[in-house]
């Protein structure tokens, strides 16, 4: 996309954004309901979200957070990847892991609460589960589901938390670390691994 209608479509949608949010739809007042919006596909937009969860513009980093939480109000995932959408346009962009960053986490009654690098508050359970995988390094990437197929990368020392959480159970793999929330367990490694 040339760079004339790349800079108009950041600045449709911004405007957008804004607008919805001057309407109390924003974080901690509601998120715009992105998943009924269908517009056209207007094409891509050179954004692109790192793995550190910072927000990058055209290779600049989009340094006003309260742009990047405007933003991630109209995030949504598709077969065919991420886009930013309002009710008359769809733009297409970049996500390096996940959209998000888990940054904080609480234990709050049977719940574990987190709390995301745009703001977003989460509890773990039924609807929004814990899930890790272990990368190419062996090293662990925790990730808990933020809303409508978005996930959080739950940052090293929230994962470090939810380590000292953990309780030990009997699964069918063997002797599992775990922890609840709301009424589920998630196992927080593989089997055995708590034992070597």
């Amino acid at each position: 996309m040339a760079d004339a209608a790349g800079r108009s479509g950041l600045e449709g949608i911004a405007a957008a954004a804004q607008s919805l949010a001057a309407k109390g739809q924003a974080p901690g007042r509601g998120l715009p309901p992105v998943h009924l919006w269908n517009p056209a596909h207007c094409g891509e937009i050179d954004i692109v979200i790192r793995k550190d969860g910072l927000w990058f513009h055209e290779g600049t980093p989009i340094g006003r957070e309260a742009l990047v939480r405007l933003f991630s109000t109209v995030l949504r995932r598709d077969p065919d990847g991420f886009h930013l959408v309002t009710p008359v346009e769809k733009m297409k962009i970049s996500v390096e892991d996940a959209p998000f960053i888990a940054t904080r986490v609480d234990r709050v009654g049977a719940a574990l609460r987190f709390l995301t690098n745009v703001g977003d508050e989460v509890e773990a359970g039924p609807e929004n589960y814990i899930r890790v995988e272990v990368g190419q390094d062996g090293a662990p990437r925790p990730y808990v589901h933020v809303r409508r197929g978005l996930e959080a990368l739950i940052a090293r020392p929230v994962f470090y938390e939810l380590v000292e959480m953990a309780a030990e159970r009997q699964t069918p793999d063997g002797p599992t670390l775990g922890v609840a929330s709301n009424g589920a367990w998630y196992p927080v490694g593989p089997a055995h691994v708590h034992q070597i």
